[in-house]
Parts: structure tokens; sequence; C-alpha cells
């Protein structure tokens, strides 16, 4: 009888002790993972305050770009919203007008309505307004490397 107890007890000890070996493995690959991110940020955000101090105009310029495209995306997001709607985007698009456009073409933008999972009308304006930056961005960053280039050759 406790021949067979003694073994029911060895065969929990050993699967104790593999889970808490399996356990202790996942915890340190998730820290070597989760320090591995760290420096990755870290190194990236070194790399992105060196470029500011290095090229002050340009990143202001880039900013104010972004920021200035950005608040106007955002302004024009309604009509944005209605021009997406009239293209067929979205459930009923290309058979609204008006506020019902505007409103079901920012809801597609935004990954459909918030009862469907989506993000809606913020999420759309978000979209908009974000696309809007980065082309500001890009825009003023291109306008501002080569204002760079051409006063290097004067």
């Amino acid at each position: 009888m406790f021949g067979l107890f003694d073994t029911i007890i060895d065969a929990a000890s050993l699967v104790v002790d593999t889970v808490a070996e399996t356990a202790s493995s996942v915890v340190a690959v998730a820290s070597d993972v989760a320090s591995g991110a760290v420096d990755m940020v870290a190194d990236g955000v070194g790399a992105v305050a060196d470029i500011v101090s290095e090229n002050p105009g340009t990143t202001a310029a880039v900013v104010l770009g972004a920021v200035a495209t950005g608040g106007a995306a955002l302004a024009f997001a309604p009509a944005i919203g209605a021009a997406a709607s009239a293209a067929g985007l979205g459930v009923a698009g290309g058979t609204l007008s008006g506020a019902a456009a505007s409103s079901a073409g920012l809801a597609a933008l935004g990954g459909g309505s918030l009862a469907a999972g989506g993000m809606g009308m913020a999420g759309g304006t978000a979209v908009v307004t974000a696309a809007g930056a980065v082309a500001g961005a890009g825009v003023s960053g291109g306008a501002a490397v080569a204002a760079n280039k051409l006063s290097d050759q004067v």
C-alpha cells in the first residue's frame, strides 16, 4: 500500500519540479526580451536626442509642418469622411450625403462602428489627423533636408 503511495508522491514531485524549471526558464527568457526592448528604446531615444541637438532648425521645421498639417487634417476630417463615404467606403458608401456621409466615412476609416468593434468616428478622425501629420512631417522634413543641401552648395 505504501509503495503505491510513494510512487504517486514521487511522480507528483517530478511534475512540480518540471513545472518550476519551465516557469523559471520562461521568466528568464521574458526578462531577456524585456531587457533587450528597453535597451532598444533607450538607444532610439538617444539617437533622436542627438539629431534634435545637432539640427534644431530642421527639427523645428518638421514639428511645425506636422502640427500645421495635422491641425488642418483635423479641421477637414468631416469633409474627408464624407469623401470616403462617397467613394464607397463603409456599409452604405456612396448612398449617403451630408452629416450621415461624414459620420459613415469617418467610422469606416476608424475600422468600423463602435458597435461592430471598430473605433468609430473618433478612430476615423484620429486616422485622418495622424495621416495629415505624417504627411506634413515628411514634406517639411524633405524640404528642410533640401534646404540644408542647397545652403551647403552655396
